[in-house]
């Protein structure tokens, strides 16, 4: 005879609240809380370049880019989950003492091992949900290569790759295009990676 297991649920409230004195950030899915690992350098300077990239290029717009702090909530029919994408792009904010942002138009998550599986399904299916989302980009640590689901004139997605340092992923949902050269300078790859 096997037991079941009975999971305590946090209710939306005490993980926000939780959130604001935590030294570690946590994703919120459906009342589960999962801590969230630190990243390696590779993937900070990816997240940070993709950041300053897009930062400098929509600076005055209406579009603003928020970093790896800022939560995106997603209401889903059944449950509502908080992930902190590496990056988001908002061109309707929520009010600025809001915790998390609720209408981004980019989504790009930087995917590792550990990392792939969740970005690849779990957060693609729920991104995708977003009725304001344009653009959901997948990019890699260990080669120069961005996976690109983007939204297209009927509503469905796309699905596009761009590789290597010279190839451009343009953003038309914001007006700007983010080079590969940008989005991996300085960043140092395996022997084994193609355009290393």
């Amino acid at each position: 005879m096997t037991a079941a297991i009975k999971w305590n649920l946090v209710p939306i409230e005490d993980y926000l609240a939780g959130e604001l004195d935590s030294p570690v950030r946590h994703e919120y899915v459906g009342g589960a809380v999962y801590a969230m690992a630190g990243a390696r350098v590779n993937h900070n300077r990816i997240s940070g370049n993709a950041f300053g990239s897009l930062h400098a290029r929509l600076r005055g717009g209406a579009c603003h880019p928020f970093g790896p702090d800022m939560k995106v909530r997603v209401r889903l029919e059944k449950e509502t989950r908080f992930y902190y994408p590496d990056l988001s792009v908002v061109c309707e904010s929520n009010p600025p003492d809001d915790l998390y942002q609720d209408a981004p138009t980019v989504v790009l998550e930087v995917v590792s091992p550990s990392t792939r599986r969740v970005d690849e399904e779990e957060k693609k299916e729920a991104y995708l949900t977003i009725a304001s989302l344009g653009a959901y980009l997948i990019v890699e640590q260990e080669a120069p290569a961005v996976l690109v689901y983007r939204r297209g004139a009927e509503g469905g997605f796309t699905r596009e790759i761009h590789e290597g340092l010279d190839a451009t992923v343009p953003l038309p949902e914001v007006g700007v295009e983010l080079p590969l050269a940008e989005l991996y300078e300085g960043v140092e790859f395996s022997a084994e990676s193609p355009d290393a």
